[in-house]
Order: C-alpha cells, then sequence, then structure tokens
C-alpha cells in the first residue's frame, strides 16, 4: 500500500452540467469519474504510480489535462482530447511529491503547472500552444 498522507481529490468543469473528478486509489492509480447529463459514470483507473495527490485544468470543451508527480519526482501528466485519454508523459523536474500539482488555463493554447520544487520553491512549466516551455523557479 502507498503513503495516504499526499492523497487528494481535483475537480474541473468545462462546460455547463459537467464535473471531472480525479483521485488517487490505494494502488496508486488515477481515477476518473465524470458527472455529465444529470449523472455521475463509473469510475475508471487511467494507470500510473501516483506519488503526489493530483492536479487538472480544463482547456476548453471536452479538453482536459492531468497533472501528478510520480515517484522519480518528476512531474507527469495526461489529456484528454475529445475523443481518448493519451498516454503519461514527463514533463521533468525535481519535485516534492508531498504537495499536489496546481494547474490552470487561460485559453486553448496556453496550460499553465506548479508544483513545490525539492528546493523548497515553486516551479513553473506552461504549454504555449506548440511546445512544453522549460521549467522556470518563481520565487515563494
Amino acid at each position: 500500500m502507498t503513503d495516504q498522507r499526499s492523497r487528494g481529490t481535483a475537480a474541473v468543469s468545462w462546460g455547463p452540467g459537467r464535473i471531472d473528478l480525479f483521485w488517487v486509489d490505494f494502488d496508486g492509480a488515477l481515477i476518473h469519474r465524470a458527472f455529465a447529463h444529470g449523472a455521475w459514470a463509473d469510475a475508471v483507473s487511467l494507470g500510473g504510480t501516483l506519488a503526489s495527490a493530483p492536479g487538472a485544468t480544463a482547456w476548453g470543451v471536452d479538453q482536459l489535462e492531468v497533472f501528478a508527480i510520480m515517484p522519480d519526482g518528476q512531474l507527469w501528466n495526461r489529456y484528454w482530447d475529445g475523443a481518448a485519454w493519451h498516454a503519461w508523459e514527463t514533463l521533468g523536474g525535481e519535485l516534492d511529491p508531498s504537495e499536489a500539482p496546481a494547474a490552470s488555463s487561460w485559453g486553448a493554447d496556453r496550460l499553465d503547472v506548479f508544483a513545490r520544487g525539492l528546493d523548497g520553491r515553486t516551479w513553473h512549466r506552461w504549454w504555449d500552444g506548440s511546445r512544453w516551455v522549460e521549467w522556470e523557479q518563481l520565487e515563494r
């Protein structure tokens, strides 16, 4: 069984009447459950072995991104493109898994993710519409 101290739930909505929930199960896998059309869908495992609680954002209708720190100390993400979940990919970093990453979006071509580094500082990466920009350190 994995350490449950860092477990939490992330929630996001991409439109009226829609909620997407993400949490970590007892085996460390990411679980997703959606509320739509007045009812909750069955929970589905998105896999992975998460060391942190998840962070999530929506960047458009039926477009989701979820982030977590894995046991390797790196930030990993998966995204839903409206038709399918894409595989986990690493965004690197030397991050503290005791704190969940935070994510935000201001539109279809911009995603921001923030995470606490092992150095105690806040780190930031963003999608600029064509690529993930390298980590930048923010002041505390």
